[in-house]
């Protein structure tokens, strides 16, 4: 029984073992159970946070990749760029060395810099120059670009520091399109590599002597002197203030040219200095209500070196004009500047018009002369005055386009829309008798006050006529006629009559742009005076020759030519004569009107203007001539030659290595004898093929001579009178051995009343 106890303690012990047992196994799976459950996500900032660290670190190691790419081609730092500062060169065709823009520049050394000068500089251009340790400022370029971002109607603010503007002046360009992530890199690079090799003394010494201060003046040391007569520590704060403040914007600050602007930039700048604590309020008042033109010296003009720049003036003008079109800054941007200009064709054409070779009535008279190439464009000479001694940036005549050019209007104006809109042949009959302009009571003479009755086209150009054509222009119309002188690159005025067909206010570069068009079968090219330019990074860039734009039919640019021939050949260009040689050309005179004689009637028997224009395949030439004080001084009868005697040498010398050949008649065109027709409007009773040879002139044709002898040795002259004052308007004639120019047009003084008489200056 004692054993069944046992058994049943024992059984019962075991069970209780289990039941712990089982309990224990319980807790147990429950507790894996548990860790075995899902996983608490992290928060989703530390993602954020994760990734943009890596955002970052990748961008940082991007940026300093390229950053690294980029200065690897920096130019080297060099004290001399620094010192003497950047000049634009200009080359000629040929490379040879033209002139240097920038060198009208006197350094100033540390003890001549006068402390208002550093404080009025530091304080408008880098207030926290002193304290930047590398040459660039974070908080600068932060506070631009948040500015620029947030006004954007607004002018853009610069982020660069006074050392950075340094390097860009000494290495880099201005121009807008040259403002890249590398040019900006390799500036940033250099500033760093200026604030570790050069103190802060230093670094504003070579700043303020290299700064362009309007003027071609450089240097703010040069710019005290030129503006005030005076060293900068002799300048009250009123003159230092304006001297620091010019560089921002030079063309701009210019106090002879804009006082205004400069008088409200020089306060911006003592206002500066007042909250840099680098003056007193009463100072700084005192400063802002002194005027402008306090101290200022009267504009002086700039002499030049007796070198290439003095020859080639004229040209250099349009040169940096060119320049600046195409984004760069001459003045500033330390270029390399490829030109078309023939070097040894402008010294002799300088030459010709200041030497003995050619005989001038006076050192008073001017001409303008250019030369350009028909087949591309590009000008390869300008004259743009002459006897002006040793001055540069004088006016340039060659340019200005308010001297009328007469009769070389007649093949822009009158015949070539003739022949481009109604087809008209070179023998078209032509009514050279009295004329009244519509709607007026103006009758138009010729020099002679004569009339020829009927003649052919040809002979109303050969021998200038004005008669004729201005009725070809009234025939034509003044629009079309218009559009035919604007896709020449010539603008007709809105308001302009029909006396413009006889001449209107243009340029010698004008009329040689558009003589080029006849020479080269109809293409008008933009004049071109830069092929090459080349930045201080050493970036090329190229201005291949732009394409030209059809301005005729090559039909309408042979029968001009061809007319043109006789000009010279048998006309009133007799003097322009090269033996030999394929040419073709205009004379053109302009007179004095009636009123301007009753004013001057030593006027009389003088023009006011005289002109010649030629071309070849090669070259196309204009020539304008004529005096400043149009109003006291003509020029005479034998002086009127002068423009075709200069073509003559000019065209006689550039054309000694270049071929020699007649123009091409293009298909469109059929001749019958000396004349010529566009193919399908020839006489009808004319076989095809006849007409394309040289056959025996029409009938027509041959009871009009295309010139006399009488006719050849007289000049012409574009007359417009009223009838009551025909005798007025008498020319000087000159016989053939004396002269190849015009006479020239006057109009009646009670004539001012109608709207087709043009102002003097446009006769």
């Amino acid at each position: 029984m004692s054993q069944n106890n046992m058994t049943r303690e024992s059984r019962m012990a075991q069970q209780r073992k289990q039941s712990k047992t089982a309990a224990s196994s319980s807790k147990s799976g429950r507790s894996k159970r548990s860790k075995k459950g899902p996983k608490r996500r992290k928060p989703i900032w530390r993602l954020i946070f994760k990734w943009l660290m890596i955002a970052i670190v990748a961008a940082l190691a991007f940026g300093i990749g390229l950053f690294a790419y980029y200065v690897k081609d920096t130019p080297e730092l060099k004290e001399s760029k620094l010192v003497s500062g950047g000049a634009t060169v200009f080359l000629a065709s040929d490379g040879t060395q033209i002139t240097r823009l920038g060198e009208n520049r006197t350094n100033l050394t540390g003890p001549e810099i006068p402390q208002q000068l550093k404080d009025a500089v530091v304080s408008i251009e880098d207030r926290r120059f002193y304290t930047e340790p590398f040459g660039i400022d974070p908080i600068r370029i932060a506070s631009a670009t948040v500015y620029n971002l947030t006004h954007r109607d607004s002018n853009p603010q610069g982020g660069s520091t006074l050392t950075q503007q340094l390097i860009k002046l000494a290495y880099f360009s201005t121009a807008k399109s040259d403002q890249t992530l590398r040019r900006k890199a390799q500036e940033a690079w250099l500033a760093i590599q200026t604030e570790r090799k050069y103190s802060k003394e230093q670094i504003l010494e070579y700043y303020i002597n290299m700064v362009f201060m309007a003027n071609n003046v450089y240097g703010m040391g040069t710019a005290s002197r030129y503006y005030y007569g005076k060293s900068p520590k002799d300048l009250t704060l009123a003159q230092t203030a304006l001297i620091a403040g010019i560089p921002n914007a030079p063309s701009n600050y210019d106090p002879y040219a804009h006082p205004d602007l400069a008088k409200k930039r020089r306060d911006i700048v003592i206002n500066a200095m007042l909250r840099n604590e680098k003056i007193s309020a009463t100072d700084a008042q005192t400063a802002i209500n002194t005027p402008i033109a306090d101290g200022l010296k009267p504009k002086s003009t700039q002499t030049a070196s007796a070198d290439n720049a003095l020859l080639a003036d004229g040209y250099i003008q349009e040169a940096i004009k060119a320049v600046k079109k195409k984004g760069y800054n001459p003045y500033q941007d330390n270029l390399t500047v490829k030109t078309t200009l023939d070097l040894s064709a402008q010294k002799k054409a300088y030459n010709l018009v200041n030497g003995t070779d050619v005989t001038f009535p006076d050192d008073k008279i001017q001409t303008g002369i250019t030369i350009v190439e028909p087949g591309s464009g590009k000008v390869v000479v300008m004259v743009g005055n002459r006897k002006v001694g040793n001055v540069q940036m004088a006016l340039n005549h060659a340019t200005q386009t308010t001297r009328s050019n007469g009769s070389t209007m007649k093949p822009i104006m009158d015949y070539g829309p003739a022949i481009e809109y109604l087809n008209w042949s070179t023998d078209h009959k032509l009514d050279d008798s009295k004329y009244i302009y519509p709607g007026t009571n103006i009758q138009l003479y010729d020099w002679d006050h004569q009339y020829h009755g009927l003649m052919t086209m040809r002979n109303a150009l050969t021998q200038s006529r004005n008669v004729p054509a201005i009725r070809t222009l009234e025939e034509v119309g003044l629009n079309r006629a218009s559009q035919f002188a604007q896709r020449l690159g010539i603008t007709i005025p809105a308001n302009a009559g029909l006396s413009a067909g006889i001449g209107s206010d243009v340029s010698s570069l004008q009329v040689a742009a558009a003589f080029s068009a006849f020479a080269n079968g109809g293409t008008y090219y933009k004049p071109q005076y830069i092929t090459q330019i080349i930045t201080p990074d050493n970036i090329k860039h190229d201005y291949d020759q732009e394409t030209g734009s059809q301005a005729m039919k090559s039909s309408t640019a042979y029968m001009i030519t061809d007319i043109l021939k006789d000009v010279i050949s048998s006309g009133t260009g007799t003097r322009a004569q090269i033996a030999g040689l394929y040419q073709a050309g205009k004379t053109g005179t302009t007179d004095y009107s009636d009123e301007e004689l009753a004013k001057n009637p030593m006027l009389s028997g003088t023009a006011k203007d005289s002109w010649f224009a030629g071309y070849t395949k090669h070259y196309a030439i204009a020539i304008w001539l004529g005096y400043d004080k149009s109003s006291e001084q003509g020029v005479s009868g034998t002086s009127q030659s002068i423009p075709a005697r200069l073509y003559r040498y000019l065209m006689s010398d550039l054309s000694e290595n270049v071929s020699n050949t007649d123009w091409t008649m293009p298909s469109s065109v059929v001749r019958s004898g000396n004349e010529l027709y566009i193919r399908g409007y020839q006489p009808e009773d004319e076989d095809e093929d006849e007409s394309s040879s040289s056959s025996a002139s029409t009938s027509s044709s041959s009871s009009v001579s295309r010139s006399s002898s009488s006719e050849s040795s007289l000049t012409e002259s574009s007359s417009l009178s009223s009838s009551s004052s025909e005798s007025s308007s008498s020319s000087q004639i000159e016989s053939s051995s004396s002269s190849s120019g015009e006479p020239v047009k006057s109009s009646s003084s009670s004539s001012s009343s109608f709207t087709e008489v043009m102002p003097p200056t446009s006769r």
